[in-house]
């Protein structure tokens, strides 16, 4: 699948998938959204190609998904249990950049603890296991996800980022 990260000239974004058939999904950010979506969506790609994750967002946008099946009213119903796991961890390297810290492994797992048992105590929903990843594996998302970013900060107004996404 190919993604398309579009660096309108007015300051939106638009993220564009076109799956191996040819069809497509898209949605466009204004505003504040326009500076964290394109981030928070880079930070997917590199959390699901690293570490192998075939049914994260991307993965289920390949499957067929729209970008809109992921939020209300949920038209494909339940997000499925290894989406939210991708969600959770990228969820984590979104708070380790606004925080300018950087997690251990044992601490990706005490804050997935955390997070699991809150969730499940407001009666939603929670990942039912988070295969944690281990220090090797936090270095390598961080890599990826920083050469990502630099390279979607470079990008000129009118200029896009574009990559493929696909598990082998």
């Amino acid at each position: 699948m190919q993604i398309r990260l579009k660096h309108h000239a007015d300051g939106a974004v638009s993220l564009t998938c076109t799956r191996a058939d040819g069809s497509t999904t898209w949605q466009r950010f204004t505003g504040p959204t326009a500076m964290v979506m394109p981030v928070h969506d880079l930070t997917h790609y590199a959390v699901e190609s690293t570490l192998g994750y075939a049914r994260g967002f991307y993965g289920l946008v390949a499957e067929g998904w729209a970008i809109q099946d992921f939020a209300k009213p949920w038209p494909r119903g339940p997000i499925p249990d290894e989406a939210r796991e991708v969600e959770l961890l990228v969820g984590f390297f979104d708070a380790e950049r606004r925080e300018g810290v950087t997690w251990s492994a044992e601490e990706f797992g005490a804050h997935a603890a955390v997070f699991i048992a809150a969730t499940e105590a407001r009666g939603k929903t929670a990942p039912s296991a988070v295969r944690l990843p281990s220090a090797e594996q936090l270095v390598a998302v961080r890599a990826v996800c920083a050469d990502l970013l630099a390279r979607w900060f470079a990008t000129e107004p009118g200029g896009e980022l574009v990559l493929e996404f696909g598990l082998v």
